[in-house]
């Protein structure tokens, strides 16, 4: 088995955004940019979440998706906003060769089962994004982590497997966007409840971090964002006007050229020879661009 590196692109209208617990919304560039890049530098998978899908009860990734999907090949997961098989099939139509439900999967857990006897177990990834609480454990939350639910995340994890989830995606809204480290605890106690793969998301701030929820959380691949992007950054802004960024959003934080100080920003590379040091195998490209 070799370890998977999942580049995570959140989307708010045409381009890519990072924030902070899933709160702070900056403009980072364009998503096709990056998706490509990643794909061109070894990326196994790339996870595209719609940021504002809740806001209007739909995914608005099609086009994206569309374009993406023509240029890269590799496996594409797309989510936010998924509420039907209807949803999940316009999805996979654009090019989408997973998806990532989340919201009314809770609201209404038949639709796992729907789904993936429409489509296979494979393409149908449950999205947890999980905090913790007071009590030292995780309540599963939704609409991008802006709502609770008072279901505990790793009883959820139990049962969405059940129902039919080929995978699960687990993110730690305590840790999202922070650069400190995944939640390995809250990976950990899923991982070890469940019998299909776990991705674990939210946290990462260096190559170490990724190699430590392998090891430690029992994650069978990794999920990241801001420690990718903001390494990734100058480069593409090199390639194209800044002027192509400003159809939405501010986008001052991005003509800064800063990070946050937590991050020690590095490539899809980085991550695979800090894995390969742990003798955790991956997937090496033999030329990187």
């Amino acid at each position: 088995m070799k370890f998977r590196i999942i580049p995570r692109l959140d989307i708010k209208g045409p381009n890519l955004v990072k924030g902070i617990h899933f709160e702070g919304l900056r403009v980072l560039g364009k998503p096709e940019d990056f998706a490509r890049h990643y794909y061109e530098n070894g990326a196994d998978e790339l996870f595209f979440q719609d940021a504002v899908a809740s806001l209007y009860d739909r995914n608005s990734l099609h086009d994206i998706v569309k374009r993406t999907s023509s240029e890269i090949f590799i496996p594409l997961c797309v989510g936010g906003g998924l509420r039907s098989v209807d949803d999940i099939r316009a999805v996979l139509r654009a090019g989408a060769d997973k998806v990532a439900i989340n919201t009314e999967a809770i609201k209404r857990p038949e639709l796992i089962r729907e789904a993936s006897v429409a489509f296979g177990s494979s393409t149908i990834v449950v999205s947890i994004e999980a905090i913790r609480r007071a009590n030292g454990e995780w309540e599963a939350l939704v609409e991008y982590g802006r709502e609770t639910t008072g279901v505990n995340a790793v009883e959820w994890a139990k049962r969405a497997c059940e129902l039919g989830a080929g995978e699960l995606m687990i993110t730690s809204i305590d840790q999202e966007g922070t650069g400190k480290g995944y939640d390995i605890e809250l990976t950990r106690a899923i991982a070890s409840a469940v019998s299909v793969p776990v991705i674990a998301g939210g946290g990462c701030g260096s190559p170490a971090d990724a190699a430590n929820v392998i090891t430690q959380g029992r994650a069978d691949a990794v999920s990241m964002a801001s420690v990718l992007h903001y390494k990734t950054i100058e480069s593409l802004m090199e390639k194209s006007k800044s002027h192509e960024y400003q159809q939405e959003g501010n986008i001052e934080f991005l003509k800064t050229g800063r990070t946050f100080t937590q991050l020690t920003p590095c490539s899809i590379r980085d991550i695979q020879e800090a894995m390969q040091a742990r003798n955790l195998p991956c997937r090496m490209k033999e030329a990187y661009v």
